[in-house]
């Protein structure tokens, strides 16, 4: 078992996200630009929560609000690799980040770029710096090993959001969200991961998979929101499970008000689900684990994906006791430590609240 002890001033981070935004993702992505010490080359979008464009329409209106529009947003796949693509609005609402809405940004020129060939290039221009963020299914990591199986010694690091094991899918009985919507591509990652492994890839460089099992213990209640407009500066924003479904923000602070008009959304879909008026904040945890500030420990693996069972279709399985006798590909979290990551969030959010406080206007999304 390792564990990953947080420092006081973790170290610069060049990072690569690749999300399908999606209200945890935009969480996630909002946290990211709020850490001092992350540097964020590009964003790029993959189908999964909602369509390929909507997450790129998604993202460079996040960054636009959170004073990152030089970023560049860029797309690769537009579907899975084998199988059609199920989208996800009944969970995060028919643009992806629930009742929020975003201020529009325009097309992006850097949007003409492919992703896969972006971050290939990327990562040979820069051997062994950049760290590779993966909130949604694996599609476009598993189209870029395939052009570029050198992948895994030129990237510093990777971090995965994404299966399930000991713990019950959120998708079918053992298959989470993100592995279900593309199995295969995930299949070929971690299966260019023991490739990797059986020709002298270092430990250090196999991916850490961030999974239900753990990021279910990141359950977001409502209060949270109320806190970070405090911690802010900002009036009293509440969420309560009694509000009629729907109610919007009246913040003026426009990250606080998209905040909580997302988030609601998600507090009310888990309620629709018996889940309680709460919120699994997935991707949050798993950027936390990628750029170096949240608690936890990981236990090595050789993971796989069920490809061919109807039952089992998107299940994720990890031999931790070698039984297959398979290198490990992954380094699978075990432990985390919610407390200190909220207390974390509320920090960085807080003080991106009041970065952006002014000079933002009506916030639509055309």
């Amino acid at each position: 078992m390792v564990e990953n002890s947080v420092s006081q001033t973790p170290e610069r981070v060049r990072l690569l996200v690749d999300n399908d935004t999606g209200i945890d993702d935009a969480l996630a992505l909002a946290y990211l630009c709020a850490c001092d010490h992350v540097e964020i080359l590009a964003v790029t979008s993959t189908p999964g929560n909602v369509a390929a464009e909507q997450v790129a329409a998604n993202n460079r209106a996040l960054l636009k609000l959170c004073g990152r529009p030089e970023v560049p947003v860029l797309i690769g796949a537009r579907e899975p690799l084998q199988i059609p693509l199920v989208t996800t609005e009944e969970t995060h609402g028919p643009q992806g980040v629930g009742y929020a809405t975003l201020p529009d940004s325009g097309a992006a020129a850097a949007e003409d770029i492919n992703a896969i060939d972006f971050w290939i290039e990327a990562a040979r221009q820069n051997p062994g710096e950049l760290t590779v963020l993966l909130c949604a299914p694996l599609t476009n990591f598993a189209l870029a090993l395939r052009k570029e199986p050198k992948l895994p010694w030129l990237l510093r690091k990777v971090v995965i959001m994404g299966g399930s094991f000991y713990y019950q899918g959120n998708t079918t009985p053992t298959a989470e969200w993100n592995t279900h919507v593309d199995p295969h591509a995930a299949k070929e990652v971690f299966a260019a991961y023991t490739a990797a492994a059986q020709e002298g890839l270092d430990e250090s460089r196999l991916p850490t998979v961030c999974s239900l099992d753990t990021t279910e213990r990141f359950e977001m209640q409502p209060q949270f929101v109320n806190e970070l407009a405090l911690a802010a500066g900002e009036p009293e924003e509440s969420v309560r499970a009694t509000d009629i479904e729907g109610t919007r923000s009246t913040a003026e602070n426009p990250v606080i008000r998209y905040l909580s008009d997302a988030l609601r959304f998600y507090f009310e879909f888990h309620r629709a689900y018996d889940q309680g008026y709460i919120a699994h904040v997935h991707d949050y945890f798993t950027a936390g684990v990628a750029v170096g500030t949240l608690a936890h420990e990981t236990r090595a693996a050789n993971v796989d994906v069920e490809t061919d069972s109807k039952l089992l279709f998107g299940t994720t399985v990890a031999d931790f006791r070698a039984l297959w006798g398979k290198p490990n590909n992954a380094h699978v979290v075990s432990w985390n430590d919610p407390e200190q990551g909220f207390a974390e969030l509320k920090d960085k959010l807080a003080k991106l609240a009041k970065r952006t406080s002014e000079n933002h206007g009506d916030m639509t999304v055309s």
